[in-house]
């Protein structure tokens, strides 16, 4: 079955570029587009694509708040921000708000698809010219000290395993997972699973 996506971009000749590449892939169908961010959670939400690709600045609300508004409905489509922007301070928030994908317009349409398979996939996606970016200059004086087995647990998690799929896959319980769970959201200072995985790939414990 192909994986439907939706393409957001207030740059129509952005949106048409994309959706031709897109469409032109094998196994990638596009379910709709738009060209501002409250439309995009209008449609998104009605169609429920596999992914959505999302421009970080739109007429009405950007593609972060487009993010932060999906995932607060509860809506199962991957949101990929596409821009041309490589600040740090926005790839975290988009990360915090609950994008799954972030991809730099600068790199190739084929780093796109790649995206857009693995967050299809469950996974998360950083751009790789974003590694540095997450990092920061004083990022070694700020990391948790998380074992390798909270390491290990954390990037299951991120790859979109349950408690279950990664007890098997580690040889452990899943009652030892959600213990690790625990001692490393305590470590990153988050409230929730996803808050920690989200701390941990910014802060690039995790890739």
């Amino acid at each position: 079955m192909a994986l439907r996506c939706f393409v957001a971009d207030d740059h129509p000749a952005i949106v048409d570029a994309v959706s031709r590449f897109l469409a032109s892939e094998e196994g990638i169908e596009i379910a709709g587009t738009a060209g501002g961010g409250a439309d995009t959670v209008a449609r998104v939400q009605e169609l429920q694509p596999d992914v959505a690709v999302v421009d970080v600045q739109m007429p009405g609300i950007g593609g972060i708040e487009v993010a932060r508004q999906l995932a607060a409905a509860g809506c199962p489509t991957g949101v990929i921000i596409y821009t041309g922007y490589a600040e740090r301070a926005i790839v975290i928030e988009a990360i915090d708000a609950g994008a799954r994908g972030f991809v730099l317009k600068e790199s190739p349409l084929s780093d796109l698809v790649r995206a857009i398979r693995t967050v299809a996939g469950g996974q998360t996606y950083v751009d790789p010219v974003l590694a540095g970016v997450l990092a920061g200059p004083d990022a070694t004086a700020r990391i948790p000290g998380l074992t390798k087995r909270e390491r290990e647990v954390l990037r299951l998690l991120a790859d979109g395993m349950r408690n279950e799929q990664a007890g098997l896959e580690l040889g452990i319980s899943p009652l030892t997972v959600r213990t690790h769970i625990e001692k490393a959201m305590a470590k990153l200072e988050a409230d929730t699973r996803t808050q920690a995985v989200a701390n941990a790939l910014r802060m690039s414990l995790i890739d």
